[in-house]
C-alpha cells in the first residue's frame, strides 16, 4: 500500500484489493460505452450491486445515449458498501491518445463525484483488462489527472481517491508511475 499526500487535504491511496468491497462514497466501473455489466469488472460490479445498477444503466442509456470518456454514467450502489457507481469508459488500446483519454476519464469521474456531493472515491485500472492499455500507460494518464484535480480543488469535496488494483502485477506498475509522477512536498 502507498499513500500519498497531494495538495491541501487531497490524499490518494494505491493498494492491491477488490474495489467491490471498498467502503468509499463511489466506486468507479470500467464500464462500456452502452453499460452493458456482462463480462470483467462491470459484471462483478453490477452482479454485487444488485438489480438496481442494470436498470438504472439501462435507464441512462434510454434518457442520455451512450457513454464517454468525458461523460461517465452513474447509477446507484445497490448492495456494494458505497453510494454511487460512477461508469466509466476507457480507450481502448491502439485507437491513440491513450493516456490523454485515461486522464479525460479520470478527471470526468473526479467532477462528477464532486457533483454528487461525495468525498471519496475508488478506481479500478480503467482500460488494463480486454482493452489492453498497459499499466504504465493507464496509471500515467490516471495519476496525472488526479494531481490535476488535487491542484485545482485542494480542499476537495473529493479528499480520499484510491486506486485499487486487482493484483500484484498492476500494483507494482502504478506504484512504480506513482513514486515517479507525484510530487511530494
Amino acid at each position: 500500500m502507498s499513500n500519498y499526500a497531494l495538495n491541501g487535504k487531497v490524499k490518494l491511496d494505491i493498494h492491491q484489493g477488490d474495489l467491490t468491497d471498498e467502503v468509499v462514497d463511489a466506486i468507479v466501473n470500467a464500464a462500456n460505452s452502452m453499460l452493458m455489466h456482462d463480462g470483467g469488472l462491470a459484471k462483478r460490479i453490477a452482479d454485487r450491486g444488485g438489480g438496481v445498477i442494470r436498470t438504472e444503466s439501462a435507464a441512462w442509456i434510454s434518457e442520455f445515449g451512450s457513454v464517454s470518456h468525458s461523460n461517465p454514467a452513474y447509477t446507484h450502489a445497490g448492495k456494494l458498501p458505497c453510494k454511487y457507481v460512477i461508469h466509466a469508459v476507457g480507450p481502448i488500446w491502439g485507437d491513440g491518445e491513450e493516456m490523454e483519454k485515461l486522464g479525460i476519464c479520470t478527471a470526468s469521474c473526479l467532477a462528477l463525484a464532486a457533483k454528487l456531493g461525495q468525498h471519496s472515491i475508488a478506481f479500478p485500472a480503467i482500460s488494463t483488462g480486454i482493452y489492453n492499455v498497459p499499466f504504465e500507460v493507464a496509471a500515467g494518464g490516471m495519476i496525472n489527472a488526479i494531481q490535476g484535480y488535487a491542484k485545482v480543488h485542494p480542499d476537495g469535496p473529493v479528499l480520499d481517491i484510491r486506486l485499487v488494483l486487482y493484483d500484484n502485477l498492476a500494483l507494482q506498475k502504478f506504484t512504480m508511475t506513482a513514486e515517479r509522477l507525484i510530487q511530494i512536498k
